[in-house]
Formats: structure tokens, C-alpha cells, sequence
């Protein structure tokens, strides 16, 4: 059997990298990665890759027996007979996705549309997700509420061991708190003319001299703006947007900011604190994106628009951890519950693998 993986356009990561991982040693399968250029070095050796944006991404995918993707597969490619598309999208969604944002480039979600006409299975990862994914990309096909396999390793005791591999990887000392800056993208600035910069818009150095405890900051560029985001050069900043895969930086973190970016529903199977800095939460709800729910009353955590209020936050972390308790655990039982670290069993099963 043929099986060609593709996640984040060419990366080696996340849904598509954790089934790979449960296959890798079976026998008669052949694995080809569709990968991009710049992160070939993240792939382990002797990994079968091809370029995805080459002339022979087309051909690989039209030999495919099956073809698992993690987001829309932009390759020029005619599905053949007896091709299982399977795709596991890569978030359960506050923002609107596909034919539900508020806007999109003209011509772009016909386009994708295209690539969502081949899928064969779509993944959900809870049953609050599965009617939006269905709306989204006006699907009628089948869905499987598994919840991501992904994230089978946040509900085992491996973590520890990435978690302890990764510290020693970045030298950050034992006792030092690892705070995770993980931002979404907004669509304006990525598909503006020319790819200018993506400024961050939080002030790190400033963040980062306003607390009070030892701390380091690993900021996480989006996929889709990694390398227009311009990170400061500072002792407690590192930035991790060209490391694999999150799921490692998740094991690590003892504590998540974000804004609307579905990492959030991915950190609170660790139970960990969740801080949102919403700079610009009335212009992305209103304008830019638009969002599936209201935010704010079901926010697991408290909701800052200024670099001192996520300063102060961080600094008092215990009693919002407590202001927030009852919030966080249903949050955790409205998205979370498929999260048993058994979701790879339950989409190759699915598949009969």
C-alpha cells in the first residue's frame, strides 16, 4: 500500500506525523511525505519525501493507494480509483473556517474547494466541531469524532520524557517556568500585497522584564506566517517556530498564551494555565475572521488586550487558576473528552490498519 502524508503544506507534524509514527515499522507499506524545502530538515533519515511544490508531487499523489493530510492539499493532482482521501483537519474551531469566514481572496475557496470534492473521511476532534467542520466546507461525507491523534501523547506518561528532552534541547534550567506564546494568523496581513512583515504585536522584551520569576518565552509563529514575523534576539525569548511539531512544546510549557488559535483546545488536556492576550478581539470577531462562539464567557482563563495585564497575570497565576476552575473544567468536557490518548487506535481501526 501506497500512503502519501501531507501536514501544513510540506511539514513533518502533528496528525498525519503521530498515525506515520504508529505505521512507520509496518510491513508492507510505503511512506512518502509530501515536504517542503525549507523544513526537510525536520523529517528523520531515511524518510521517503518529495517536493510539494515540484512536478513530481502530482504524480506521487496520483499513485497513492491513500493519501492523509492535515489541511487542504494545494498540489494540481486527478484523484484516481480506489484512492482513500483522509483528512484529519488540525483544530477544533472558535474561528470560522472555509465557506464561514467573513472574508477570503477572491477565487481561493472555490479553489479549495476542489480539494475538499476528494475527501473520503473527515476527522473530528469533538462533537461540538463535527456540525461547523460539516458547514464549513459543505461536507455530506463521512466523519469520525476520534479526536486528534496528535494529542494522544498530552494523555501519556511519555510527555514527561519529551518534556525533559526538550528542555535540555533549548538549555532551559530545571525550575525555570516555560511560558508558550502561541498566536493564530489573521488574514488581512498574510494575504496583503507583496508578504510584508507580520509584526508581533506582543511587546516580549517588555513582557519578559515586567515578570518577577524565572521564565523563559518560546514564541510559536503560525504555520501560515512563519518567517515574516520578526522575533526579538533577548535572553528569555526563543523562537520555536521552525521547531516540528507543538505537541512537543505542549509537553514542555507549564503555561499557554495564545489569542483565538485552536492550540488552546489542544493545552487544556494538560490541565495547564491558559492566559489570552486579545489585542484585537472586536476587529478579528467583527471584521476579520468571525467566530463560532462567543469567547469571552467560556475563556478558561482571563482575556488581556495590554502587555501589563498579561504581565500581571502571569504573576498571579495560583489565583486565577482558582477564579477559574469550574470554567476550565467544562471547557475541558465540551472539547477535550474524545481526548483519551487513544485516537490513533480509533482512526486505524477506522482504516483497518
Amino acid at each position: 500500500m501506497n500512503i502519501v502524508w501531507n501536514s501544513f503544506h510540506g511539514r513533518f507534524s502533528d496528525n498525519p506525523r503521530a498515525l506515520w509514527e504508529r505505521l512507520a515499522d509496518r510491513p508492507g507499506l510505503r511512506h512518502t511525505w509530501l515536504a517542503d524545502r525549507a523544513h526537510l530538515a525536520a523529517f528523520p533519515p531515511g524518510v521517503e519525501t518529495v517536493d510539494i511544490d515540484g512536478p513530481d508531487a502530482t504524480a506521487v499523489l496520483e499513485d497513492a493507494d491513500l493519501l492523509i493530510a492535515n489541511t487542504h492539499t494545494e498540489v494540481a493532482w486527478e484523484k484516481q480509483p480506489g484512492t482513500t482521501y483522509v483528512q484529519t483537519w488540525h483544530g477544533t474551531p472558535l474561528k470560522r473556517i472555509h465557506r464561514d469566514v467573513l472574508w477570503a481572496p477572491e477565487g481561493r475557496l472555490d479553489r479549495l474547494d476542489g480539494d475538499v470534492a476528494k475527501w473520503d473521511l473527515l476527522l473530528s476532534p469533538n462533537a461540538v466541531s463535527t456540525p461547523r467542520l460539516r458547514q464549513a466546507f459543505r461536507y455530506d461525507g463521512e466523519v469520525l469524532e476520534t479526536g486528534y491523534p496528535r494529542n494522544d501523547l498530552l494523555s501519556d506518561p511519555r510527555s514527561r520524557d519529551v518534556a525533559a528532552r526538550l528542555r535540555a534541547e533549548l538549555g532551559i534550567p530545571a525550575g525555570v517556568t516555560v511560558i508558550l506564546y502561541a498566536p493564530t494568523w489573521r488574514d488581512d496581513e498574510v494575504f496583503a500585497d507583496g508578504d510584508p512583515e507580520v509584526p508581533v504585536m506582543l511587546d516580549l522584551v517588555e513582557l519578559s522584564r515586567r515578570l518577577s520569576f524565572e521564565h523563559v518565552l518560546l514564541v510559536r509563529a503560525h504555520n501560515m506566517v512563519t518567517g515574516r514575523s520578526r522575533i526579538p534576539n533577548a535572553p528569555s525569548v526563543r523562537d520555536v517556530s521552525l521547531y516540528p511539531d507543538v505537541r512537543d512544546l505542549y509537553c514542555l510549557a507549564d503555561v499557554l498564551v495564545t489569542d483565538y488559535s485552536s492550540v488552546m483546545f489542544d493545552f487544556a488536556i494538560t490541565g495547564r494555565p491558559i492566559l489570552y492576550y486579545a489585542y484585537d478581539l472586536d476587529r478579528f470577531r467583527d471584521s476579520v475572521r468571525g467566530f463560532y462562539f462567543d469567547l469571552l464567557p467560556e475563556a478558561p482563563g482571563p482575556v488581556v488586550s495590554t502587555t501589563a495585564d498579561l504581565a500581571a497575570a502571569l504573576g498571579d497565576l495560583e489565583t486565577h487558576e482558582k477564579a477559574y476552575a469550574d470554567r476550565y473544567a467544562t471547557f475541558r468536557e465540551t472539547y477535550t473528552s474524545a481526548e483519551d490518548g487513544h485516537a490513533t487506535d480509533r482512526v486505524l481501526a477506522r482504516l483497518g490498519l
